[in-house]
């Protein structure tokens, strides 16, 4: 309990730049991003430090300068740990630490902490470690250096503090062991699919934190877990749910994330097959997020590597009872941003010109809850007919269902 209360405490810094792909508006963009995951791992963010780059530093990142200034920063201010928005090379995180003499985070080890926060079953943990054993294996020599001084916190979970002797060989054969498992478990958990017949399958796929739980125990009327938190959902959950008399079975997957570490995507190979062999995909959008159309792109992205981009697919836009709106004045001449556009407009853009069925929803207060259900029920009917043509009394049944 001591350890935990200690860690809640922890108090960082965020370093990003400015670069040619990436201008201020984008960093800012990331950096809050950056600092919902530092609160969701148990940081504190005491300070962001940004410089204009045309690439990083390859040493350290930064510049020289603005290296002077963080050290000097975390020195006057008690910082334990400065979070970098992009992932650092083994030499970047050597040359950091013994120039810092604090704990130095990239983006891909601060989502395989909070994924190592979050992994409840014996599944979800192996895949973790897995991917952290990845992570970790090019950088043993700087880990291995400073064992002695890791006191845990964020970062430091995991697969545990092995002896300074260990060696490259032995991490190697932890990781073929994993992977052994990991694919026992596959086995195991794609018979399982199979068994579950030729029920239509339904997947929740979305950015992280946009309400896929919620949506989840709104319609199967289960509990799962659900937190305004980053990653609160890992383990894959099914629920067969009837809509209109028509049974389907449910998926809550994890939530995808912009830069999400490569490591992560192969570990979580098998939960990211519930995306891939399911029937029909809900994406859920978090639409008061004033980046919700960066996160569509994102998920749409990760849905094309992993061959699932073709789909069936309905957009759900969530949230609409958190929407903020801030109407402009009559002589307001500058032109419209995202704050001061209406949901209304929102509806009459691009949306309503989408291939998908589209509806805007709260699954907290269930607004909008029949259209969405009777969008899902014509969707999953349509998959249901082609499987089964000969239902003819089905169709005609579930046509006339009141949703």
């Amino acid at each position: 309990m001591l350890e935990k209360k200690e860690h809640l405490y922890e108090k960082a810094v965020l370093v990003g730049l400015i670069t040619q792909n990436q201008d201020e508006a984008k960093l800012k963009e990331y950096l809050d991003e950056l600092e919902f995951l530092a609160f969701t791992a148990g940081a504190t963010v005491d300070k962001r430090f940004t410089q204009k780059m045309s690439q990083p530093d390859s040493k350290t990142f930064v510049g020289s300068g603005k290296a002077e200034e963080i050290r000097n920063y975390i020195k006057e201010n008690g910082i334990t740990t400065v979070i970098f928005d992009d992932e650092l090379s083994p030499s970047q995180l050597k040359n950091l630490e013994k120039e810092m003499e604090v704990k130095i985070l990239d983006r891909t080890n601060l989502i395989l902490d909070i994924f190592a926060q979050r992994a409840q079953t014996s599944y979800a943990r192996t895949q973790v470690e897995l991917a952290q054993y990845e992570y970790l294996l090019p950088r043993l020599t700087r880990m291995w250096t400073h064992l002695e001084r890791q006191r845990g916190g964020i970062g430091m979970r995991g697969p545990g503090e092995t002896e300074i002797e260990t060696d490259r060989r032995i991490i190697r054969d932890r990781i073929s062991l994993l992977k052994e498992k990991l694919k026992t478990i596959d086995k195991q958990m794609s018979t399982q699919r199979q068994n579950r017949g030729k029920m239509v399958r339904v997947a929740l796929v979305g950015y992280t934190n946009v309400g896929k739980s919620t949506l989840m125990n709104a319609i199967s009327k289960s509990e799962v877990f659900a937190e305004n938190k980053l990653f609160a959902t890992l383990d894959t959950t099914v629920r067969k749910v009837v809509v209109g008399n028509l049974p389907f079975l449910l998926t809550d997957t994890v939530g995808f994330i912009r830069k999400l570490p490569t490591q992560l995507v192969e570990s979580f190979k098998s939960t990211l097959d519930e995306v891939r062999e399911a029937d029909l995909l809900i994406h859920v959008v978090d639409i008061s997020h004033d980046s919700f159309e960066d996160h569509i792109n994102s998920v749409n992205q990760i849905l094309m590597e992993i061959g699932a981009h073709q789909k069936p697919m309905i957009m759900v836009f969530n949230k609409i009872d958190a929407f903020a709106y801030e109407k402009k004045e009559e002589d307001d001449l500058t032109p419209s941003n995202r704050k001061n556009i209406s949901l209304a407009e929102w509806e009459k853009t691009w949306m309503s010109k989408s291939k998908y069925p589209t509806v805007f929803i709260s699954a907290l207060t269930k607004e909008n809850f029949p259209e969405m259900k009777k969008m899902i029920y014509d969707e999953v009917l349509k998959i249901h007919i082609s499987r089964f043509p000969y239902n003819d009394f089905l169709f005609e049944y579930y046509d006339d269902e009141e949703n």
